[in-house]
């Protein structure tokens, strides 16, 4: 791993931590202001255009955060090659899953 790339993967690292520290602060601010009620409110505000891409940003960029993470920790301590690639693997297609797996959710929701 050159040093841009250490650099870069850092920075990006730091930059999906403030946005997830941000969305779940605010988060919090509005379910405590205003909670909704019911089954209703909750999918009116989750389909707010605004909260919905919010959202879909906010579990895209947990799963960058958390790759980045598990990636450089993969590289350090794994050593045989075949194993870190399985790893390396394993972890990407289970985050490509868990991504899809959000996304449909909040499309399923904005459909309702």
């Amino acid at each position: 791993m050159s040093v841009l790339s250490g650099q870069r993967a850092w920075l990006l690292q730091r930059i999906t931590a403030i946005y997830a520290g941000v969305y779940v602060l605010l988060a919090v601010a509005l379910l405590l202001g205003r909670p909704p009620a019911d089954h209703a409110a909750w999918l009116a505000l989750i389909t707010h255009p605004v909260i919905w891409t919010a959202t879909a940003a906010f579990a895209v960029l947990l799963l960058l955060h958390a790759w980045i993470g598990l990636r450089d920790v993969i590289l350090d301590y794994v050593r045989p090659f075949g194993a870190r690639l399985g790893a390396l693997a394993i972890v990407a297609i289970l985050f490509l899953l868990l991504g899809l797996w959000a996304l449909w959710i909040l499309i399923e929701a904005a459909l309702r």
